[in-house]
Formats: structure tokens, sequence, C-alpha cells
């Protein structure tokens, strides 16, 4: 995933060296006269959209006249865009004692069903039980999945994916297990399916992750004619050059028809045998209908439903005015996430909405050992490589994506109008230098 947003020139530095705390998740008491505003989902869009709302309520010192609720399984952040590396366990960041301090409900659950009608959504407790909750403004920031081709036989009972935490850490486990296997091509061989970013930045992390012993065999499939379809022409060759250097095969033009507990076969015929096939396909944004993205408006409202703003992944937004659309990417997802939780509150205080616009794009993609490669604007030329990329990819997976957990530094980051990401690109580089 690319590289987030900050919105405050003196970020960087103030990041360095912060401390996490906990505490207890905060209730808000319900006043009926309190107009309140629903986030569903606590990935960084939905974190984001809470500070947001909390945010302007407090500029216009009309903080009590708007509840926040985030609705989400638990009160922590995961740090998606880092699944691909190891320790996945690791790979979370509470948001319990942010919430309480801004003053933002939390409430454990996952959302059944959403009633645009009268303006409610049913939440399943994780006991299982059912309530109602009430919304004036609702914030769809639920994320996005992995897309899982019923077409392709075998992918639901034997793929494993890095799409959520929890998918993550069975495939950690699972890589750690292989050894205790008996010895075969099948153990020893992993299979990538899909060469687009999450598959390569995946696959060039793997020669560090497996068990030294293993003298694995690490092969990266797919069905396009060219590495990173979506990446552009321009890293290709770097691309190219990481992979052979760390002996990692491609093949591609190479749909998978089916996966089993043994091998992966391709419309070929070809198969090939693994015991371990890693599914990344279907996560880097193709045709708007196979996504389940909601049209947004300029202001991330829902373009059917008046009282209902999108954000994040669960978005189909145009970016700028040359017909460029938000990626699924923490670096979209952080700014639309400010811009939708601001506009909510402003729709509810009577200020005024702004329009969401990411005219400017950097893309950092990892190669594990051999590197990094970023590149510039959407037509992906190449702007860095080396070490320094290396140093710029780490700043963004191990600082800058982490919410502070300062309420005051929270806030201040919350401001939906903030540096370009070409602004940004030149402040992480000489936090780094």
């Amino acid at each position: 995933m690319a590289f987030a947003y900050s919105n405050s020139a003196e970020y960087l530095p103030r990041r360095l060296g912060i401390e996490e705390g906990t505490s207890s998740i905060f209730r808000i008491a319900a006043h009926s006269h309190v107009k309140k505003i629903v986030i569903i989902g606590a990935g960084f869009a939905g974190v984001w959209s809470a500070l947001a709302a909390r945010r302007l309520s407090k500029l216009t010192e009309r903080e009590t006249e708007i509840d926040i609720v985030v609705i989400a399984p638990k009160p922590f952040l995961v740090i998606r865009p880092r699944l691909y590396e190891a320790n996945a366990s690791g790979m979370t960041h509470s948001v319990e004692a942010l919430f309480k301090d801004s003053k933002i409900e939390f409430i454990p659950g996952t959302v059944d069903k959403i009633n645009a009608q009268d303006n409610t959504v049913l939440v399943r407790s994780i006991s299982g039980d059912a309530s109602t909750v009430g919304y004036d403004r609702l914030i769809l920031a639920a994320g996005s999945s992995v897309v899982r081709p019923k077409s392709i036989s075998g992918i639901q009972q034997h793929a494993f994916d890095i799409d959520s935490f929890d998918s993550a850490v069975k495939l950690e486990s699972h890589l750690q297990n292989l050894t205790s296997l008996p010895s075969s091509p099948a153990r020893n061989t992993v299979v990538v399916c899909g060469a687009g970013f999450t598959g390569i930045e995946l696959a060039t992390e793997l020669p560090k992750r497996l068990p030294k012993d293993l003298n694995a065999r690490i092969v990266m499939v797919e069905s396009a004619d060219q590495l990173g379809p979506e990446l552009g022409p321009g890293p290709r060759p770097i691309i190219t050059q990481a992979l052979n250097e760390l002996g990692i095969e491609f093949k591609l033009g190479s749909p998978v028809t089916a996966i089993d507990a043994d091998g992966v076969t391709l419309a070929s015929g070809e198969r090939i045998e693994t015991k371990t096939a890693i599914w990344t396909a279907g996560q880097i944004p193709a045709p708007r209908d196979g996504l389940s993205r909601l049209h947004v408006g300029q202001n991330l409202r829902v373009s059917s439903v008046g009282n209902i703003f999108a954000t994040g992944d669960a978005a189909y937004a145009t970016a700028d005015t040359n017909g460029h659309f938000a990626l699924m990417s923490c670096q979209h997802a952080l700014p639309m996430g400010r811009v939708s939780g601001h506009n909510a509150a402003a729709d509810l205080l009577g200020e005024s909405l702004m329009p969401y616009e990411q005219t400017s794009y950097n893309c950092c993609l990892d190669l594990g050992a051999w590197g990094t490669v970023i590149s510039e604007g959407w037509i992906r030329e190449v702007k860095l490589t080396g070490d320094l990329a290396k140093r710029v990819k780490c700043f963004i997976n191990q600082r800058l994506i982490y919410p502070p957990t300062d309420v005051a530094e929270a806030f201040t980051m919350a401001n939906p109008t903030g540096p370009d990401s070409d602004q940004l690109f030149e402040q992480i580089l000489q936090a780094v230098a």
C-alpha cells in the first residue's frame, strides 16, 4: 500500500518517540437533543472520520451537540499495510484510549443491517445479542475484503490470504510450521497468486520470513501478461530485477483455475505442487462494479442516500478532474476519512462541507531485502530507489500511518486540509535523511 497523509507541518518531528497508552472503553451519555454520527468500521478511514468529526465540533465550540459512535469488532486499528511482513500478530494499534480522550463512543460488534428509511443500524454484539442504534448521519468505513472468485475450485478451503488480521496470523503460523512436515516439493514451494501490489510485496518479503532450512521455492502467478499491471511501466524493470535477484519465479498470463491441499492448477493445465497457496489477486482496484464500492459525490456523500457518507475502501470517489479514482490504500483512506468525518459533522452543524480531492500520488512498493521503489504520479514515473527509498518506506510503515496517542496531536492531524502527497514526501525525506 502507498503512504498516508499528515495534516501538520510539525507532524513528522512530533511523531518521534510517542508512547502508547491504554484505557477502558468510554461511553458517552445519550441526550435526546444531541445529534449522532455513527461510523461503521475502525480502520484508517473510520478512525480519522471520527477524529475529524470531533475536531470540527470542538472548533465550533459545539462539542456537546454531537455524539460520535464507532462500531467495530474491537477497539484497535489493524495496520493492514504491514500484514505482508512477519509478526502479523503485532500489527494492531489500540485506539481505545484515544477514543476515550476524544469523547468518541465505541460499541464492540458488527452491523448486520442498515435501515436508511428510519436512520437506524442493527448491531450484533460479540456475544450475539442484537440492538438497534439510531443515527443522524452515517459514515460507512467498513473497508474491503479480498475477492475470492467462486469459479476457482477450492479457493475457499485451501487458499491463504493476508487481507485481514486473522488471516495474516493464520498464514504466519502455517509458514512457521512448514518444517514440521515431511520434506516434499509441495511443502517447500510457496505460490503467490497475483502479481499486483500486495502480491509483489508479499513475495519479496517471503525469503526472509520462511524457515532457513526449508530451501523454499517461491512462485508468483499472474493472469495478466505483465508484472504489477496497475503499477504502470515505470517501476516494472526494477520490480523484475528485484524478483530475479531474490530468486523468485513468476509466471505471467497464467490464471489460476483450481487450488487444493497439495497444489495449484493453472489455465494452461500446468500444476504446481504446494501446500501454501496465497491469494492476493482482486485486492487492487479494477472494474468498479467488482469492488462493491458505493458511488459518492465530491463531498463523499452517497449519491442515492442523503444522510449517509462512504469513505476509504467503501467509496468510489474521484480523486481529481483527470478521471482518476481513489485507490484502496491508506494513502487515500486517511484523507478520505478526514473529509467524510468533517463533512458529516458540518452537515449537522450548518458548516460548510469540503470536497475531497487528491491530485498528487506517490506509490511506495516494498521489494523485501532487495529494497524499495517509489514512483511518482498516476503515470508511475520512478522517483527513488535504493537505501533511501527503503528508509522512506520503513518510516511510513513503522511510524507515519500509526495514529498518535495524544488527543491534541490527533485533532491537529484530523484537519482535512493538509499537505499534498508531494509536500508530504518532502517532509518524509527530511525526517529520514
